[in-house]
């Protein structure tokens, strides 16, 4: 069914959607730079604005990359749809000086081996007429093409006072479908501040000055900057800790029903979850992330490696069920002496 679709996308959308030069801000044009990163916090619904503490904080919320004392890496695939989206991660991490941070984020979706059917229409005498109600396949002259979108977030982290952190992200953006092919830049600003030892606040502006990706047939479009506003608790329970989280998304694309709440323009997604920490070896967690899914997962720490798990469904239909995502991410945290911040006892 869904090669059928992607048959059908290349037939009447493709062309459409490059024949006209324009700038456009476009409802959704950024959305594979929404999708989330490590299973730790897709485990709980993506609501990690506040928490956020390793590498992955490059992409949430830079300001929370301060937290670490030592180098980290983190990779992450994700397979969907059957596995005809492909979806990788991959971020680095480096601590300097006293009150510094450093991080470099790269992030793949790519769809392979689409149908180009444009070349492939004929008519009963095999002449090109471009009419898919009437016309037929030829089977012999349909090729493939990909879909690639690639993120790189290079990211950087201050620690202002004990208790509050800064950061921004410089991220750019290349896309490519069939013979075209777009370029973007944009920025991330984000912050953190924990009043007590316990409660973790933290708020970012993805895109703040509007993303503008352009492509080669003339079009641009323009992602609009989204507003994220998170807050953590953290208390003691059964041996460990239990933290509940909740993350505000706020956008100005008119999503209206596609979102939690909306007012005109303005729309509102809510992100929840819990995560479960026991002596901080293992962990459980579950979410509801912005489109409606409820996430669990788990992770295991272990000597310099945490492993993080995340499952989601995306439909509750038994007859209409896409296949479920698993999604794990592997984490090495360089716990060497040689490697620790400075100034870290």
């Amino acid at each position: 069914m869904l090669k059928k679709y992607l048959l059908i996308f290349t037939v009447v959308f493709v062309p459409t959607f490059f024949t006209n030069a324009q700038t456009t801000i476009s409802k959704f044009a950024g959305e594979f730079l929404a999708i989330g990163v490590g299973g730790r916090a897709l485990g709980m619904g993506g609501a990690y604005t506040a928490l956020a503490n390793d590498v992955t904080a490059g992409y949430y919320n830079p300001a929370g990359l301060i937290h670490l004392n030592y180098p980290q890496i983190s990779i992450m695939h994700d397979e969907r749809f059957g596995n005809l989206v492909n979806y990788d991660y991959a971020a680095v991490a480096i601590p300097y000086g006293t009150d510094m941070t450093f991080g470099l984020s790269i992030m793949r979706l790519g769809v392979d081996g689409i149908p180009d059917t444009r070349n492939a229409l004929i008519d009963a005498n095999g002449d090109g007429i471009l009419d898919i109600t009437q016309d037929r396949l030829d089977y012999s002259r349909i090729t493939e093409f990909s879909n690639q979108d690639w993120a790189v977030y290079l990211s950087f982290a201050k620690r202002h006072t004990s208790n509050f952190s800064y950061g921004a992200s410089v991220k750019i953006i290349r896309r490519s479908l069939a013979e075209f092919s777009a370029t973007g830049i944009g920025f991330d600003i984000g912050a953190q501040y924990s009043p007590s030892e316990n409660i973790f606040l933290g708020a970012t502006i993805q895109d703040v000055t509007t993303t503008l990706v352009a492509w080669s047939t003339g079009r641009n479009e323009l992602i609009s900057p989204t507003v994220k506003i998170g807050g953590g608790y953290r208390f003691e329970l059964f041996g460990g800790t239990l933290t509940p989280v909740l993350d505000i998304a706020i956008r100005f694309e008119s999503r209206n029903f596609a979102s939690n709440f909306n007012l005109g323009p303005i729309s509102a997604d809510l992100q929840e979850g819990f995560e479960y920490n026991y002596k901080n070896v293992f962990a459980i967690r579950i979410g509801y992330n912005d489109i409606k899914q409820f996430t669990i997962g788990a992770g295991i720490k272990l000597p310099k490696l945490s492993i993080d798990y995340s499952f989601a469904r995306f439909n509750d239909s038994q007859d209409e069920r896409l296949p479920d995502t698993h999604r794990i991410s592997l984490t090495l945290t360089l716990e060497e002496l040689k490697f620790l911040r400075d100034g870290v006892k």
